[in-house]
């Protein structure tokens, strides 16, 4: 078994199936705790609605805590709906004011705005070449709001990396994810689940005692 899949299987044995990327407006429904996670299930988002909901995460996530987001959606879910067309239609000092939860409120309804207006298909280029939209945000929304099997790197990842000694210090963006790319199935459902659990596991501070070191 290579380095990455066995501390892949390690940390899904520690912290179990993460449930990302959560939907908060499917909260206490069937399926879903009461935050809108959905453990094991990685078929989510089904609606176009759920999948703009998952791509509003991805923005407002950026130098924020994921709480922090959740507190801006449902701001936006219990005033105008979490929907393409409601936002689209919103004043953006009024979406700033519902998203300033997320930190950098006036900056990321600036950034929500030109997204809604340049309207990218699920394409890295495209996402890329929207002002505000940089790698990290591009490849969580392909991976977790289309299912694209594209692996999400962020300082998380690189941190449990280094201490396993999986990777280097120096190391970019670009040559983190040609790691993951090339050492496992392409498979949308593991990029999920992975990127979820060295999150989670970067944030708990747990040690791994087997494996490599």
């Amino acid at each position: 078994m290579n380095p990455l899949y066995r501390l892949y299987q390690e940390l899904l044995n520690l912290h179990g199936p993460q449930g990302w990327w959560p939907i908060t407006s499917m909260a206490g429904k069937p399926g879903f705790d009461d935050r809108g996670y959905h453990n094991g299930d990685y078929s989510f988002p089904k609606t176009p609605q759920q999948r703009f909901e998952v791509i509003l995460g991805a923005i407002l996530t950026q130098n924020t805590a994921w709480k922090n987001v959740e507190k801006a959606l449902l701001n936006l879910k219990n005033t105008v709906l979490l929907s393409r067309e409601k936002i689209e239609n919103l004043p953006e000092k009024k979406l700033a004011q519902l998203i300033r939860p997320a930190g950098y409120f006036n900056q990321k309804a600036k950034k929500i705005k030109l997204f809604l207006k340049a309207r990218p298909g699920p394409d890295r280029e495209e996402l890329l070449s929207v002002w505000g939209i940089g790698p990290e945000t591009a490849d969580s929304i392909l991976l977790y709001a289309f299912h694209k099997p594209i692996f999400v790197v962020d300082a998380y990842t690189k941190r449990v990396l280094l201490s396993r000694g999986l990777c280097k210090k120096d190391a970019s963006y670009d040559e983190l994810q040609d790691l993951f790319n090339k050492s496992l199935p392409k498979d949308h459902r593991l990029f999920n689940e992975y990127h979820a659990l060295l999150v989670e596991h970067a944030k708990s501070g747990k040690i791994i005692k087997t494996g490599n070191r």
